[in-house]
């Protein structure tokens, strides 16, 4: 999963590395020490009284003052060994890392990023990653490299550790535990599934039941795309093969009535969860926009779930915003996601719509159906 990605990015990350350190320039902040002024000493003039002789004999003066400064010597050659190491320490390492920081620190200059950062934006466009996100990307890097001292040991560290940070402000909303928001929320729980044909999106609903039915928790069906041919019988399949029900209509029926007659079978029966599925409707289709959105009014559902194929990359992004916009959905399950090399729907559409990734799909069994990890994707990628 991602393989492309990671293989990509790395190689590009550890050029991106060796260019700031090229481009860079040595700091060489000087530390200058304090002059200081010898000490002027004028010899002490001897009083003299002009009445009389010396106060003091010269030689005894002279004598005197030696003897002071052999007792100064003495208290100093004392209290020096008593000076604790502690104290003098921290100012000797302070010196030596002045010295060692003016040697190997760099900066890179904010001329020289732009040209630097145009091999990494290249690769992250090759895997699909949204241009918001790169310019993102981009952004938090220039603030964390440009004109910042680093030491030329922690370059590659350094431009990691930014972009994992950036990574994961890409996921800025809480995520959602589908399994205990149905637990406690009153019955019948009701899911509505959008997304286009192709995506993956019949499959994933059976994937969804067979998920809460591990869990004890009882579902139904609703057939609700009575648009597209054989979508019903796809759904009676998985029905069949997992024992839970579909409610279904005629082809060419109101899908928002499939849905109300699911909703009322559910309570009476004291089902716990209805799973409603939709015509695959292109973003650009208003008219069956229009009816998902009746759909929408008429089911009030309790989440609603875009299922968008990971594959596809900035087209599924891309779809994601039109039905944001159409029904402002809850949260996202991309399919196919063992197939995608690439990896940029899953770094993107989080951060594009707000909304947060639930599940991947990781195969064509029930059971492949992997709980979404933002740290497990991110350090998948970087690792």
């Amino acid at each position: 999963m991602f393989k492309f990605l990671k293989e990509k990015l790395q190689k590009t990350l550890s050029r991106f590395s060796k260019e700031v350190e090229s481009k860079s320039e040595e700091v060489s902040t000087e530390v200058k020490l304090e002059e200081t002024k010898p000490i002027e000493t004028k010899p002490k003039k001897i009083k003299r009284d002009k009445s009389k002789k010396l106060i003091k004999p010269f030689e005894q003066l002279t004598k005197e003052i030696e003897d002071k400064q052999k007792i100064d010597e003495k208290i100093k050659e004392v209290l020096e060994p008593i000076k604790s190491e502690e104290e003098a320490e921290p100012e000797k390492k302070s010196f030596i890392k002045r010295i060692t920081e003016k040697v190997i620190t760099k900066k890179l200059p904010e001329k020289q990023f732009d040209s630097i950062f145009e091999d990494l934006e290249i690769a992250l466009l090759e895997n699909n990653v949204a241009l918001e996100v790169i310019d993102k990307i981009k952004k938090d890097l220039k603030e964390q490299l440009v004109e910042k001292p680093i030491l030329r040991k922690n370059i590659d560290l350094a431009i990691k550790e930014t972009l994992k940070e950036s990574l994961e402000e890409l996921f800025p909303v809480k995520k959602i535990n589908l399994i205990n928001t149905i637990k406690d929320s009153e019955k019948p729980f009701v899911i509505c599934f959008v997304g286009i044909n192709g995506s993956g999106k019949t499959t994933t609903i059976a994937k969804i039941a067979n998920l809460l039915k591990k869990n004890n928790i009882k579902s139904v069906i609703s057939a609700s795309d009575t648009f597209r041919a054989a979508s019903i019988e796809q759904l009676e399949e998985h029905g069949n093969n997992l024992n839970i029900k579909v409610i279904k209509h005629d082809y060419g029926s109101d899908p928002a009535a499939v849905a109300f007659d699911a909703i009322k079978h559910a309570k009476s029966k004291n089902i716990d969860v209805v799973l409603i599925d939709t015509a695959g409707r292109m973003h650009s289709n208003i008219n069956l926009k229009d009816e998902m959105k009746k759909i929408i009014r008429v089911t009030k559902p309790n989440l609603k779930i875009f299922i968008g194929e990971s594959i596809t990359g900035n087209d599924c992004i891309e779809q994601a915003k039109e039905f944001n916009e159409a029904i402002d959905f809850d949260a996202i399950i991309l399919s196919k996601a063992d197939i995608d090399e690439k990896g940029g729907a899953a770094i993107s559409i989080s951060y594009i719509t707000k909304k947060p990734i639930i599940y991947l799909g990781t195969g064509q069994n029930y059971e492949d159906l992997e709980s979404f990890n933002q740290n497990n994707l991110i350090n998948s990628i970087l690792d």
